[in-house]
């Protein structure tokens, strides 16, 4: 799984074993595959539906393998808010860090969705993305300080595209890759404000500067 790999591969960047930190997870949808055959198996007629597919279909079961594949036992939370669920999992991963004062792990993924669903969810390819918060920045470790300002409606905020074209059309196709403009600031080590598409009509405003 992507966001499994993305998760790892945060932990080993910042030399926190993944099973420490808390962690939130955040995705549109479930498993397009699975959703895609468990839609077919109604379509077929016998309404037969593997258990255990289901069970994979739902959007927080990457939350349990997770656990599972790291040994994990600290608060995990999963959230799915549509087109949203990647500023979504940011609130969350934020109000955890400043209610539980430990690092939280942040992993927002999407993936396609094969024929039929595809023409109704037209998600282009898999996304995966992982950020590790810390409540203080770590020294040599720490890429950007982020500081959640408020969300505003759309008609009070400008909008805010991408200067590479191909990133800008991934970060509207792709709910997960809506964090791209927050990564593109810090890669480049802007100073500034990220505007998030959130909810409809809202967007998430963030403050961002790179660690010294």
């Amino acid at each position: 799984m992507a966001a499994l790999q993305v998760g790892y591969a945060a932990c080993a960047m910042a030399d926190v074993l993944p099973a420490e930190p808390a962690s939130v997870f955040a995705s549109s949808g479930g498993d397009g595959d699975i959703c895609n055959a468990i839609c077919s198996a109604l379509a077929a007629g016998d309404h037969l539906i593997s258990p255990t597919q289901f069970h994979n279909s739902v959007h927080n079961a990457i939350s349990g393998y997770w656990g599972i594949a790291t040994g994990a036992m600290a608060p995990s939370s999963v959230v799915s808010a549509y087109d949203g669920s990647f500023a979504a999992g940011l609130l969350e991963a934020v109000s955890l860090l400043v209610s539980l004062r430990t690092p939280v792990l942040l992993v927002a993924s999407d993936q396609d969705y094969p024929f039929p669903l595809s023409t109704v969810r037209p998600v282009p390819d898999i996304f995966a993305v992982a950020l590790l918060l810390t409540i203080t920045p770590h020294p040599g470790k720490s890429l950007a300080q982020i500081q959640i300002a408020g969300d505003l409606p759309f008609a009070e905020l400008p909008g805010q595209a991408m200067s590479d074209v191909l990133l800008d059309d991934l970060s509207r196709a792709i709910p997960a890759a809506r964090c791209l403009p927050l990564l593109q600031a810090i890669a480049r080590r802007d100073t500034g404000n990220i505007v998030l598409e959130y909810l409809p009509s809202q967007y998430l405003l963030l403050e961002v500067a790179p660690c010294r």
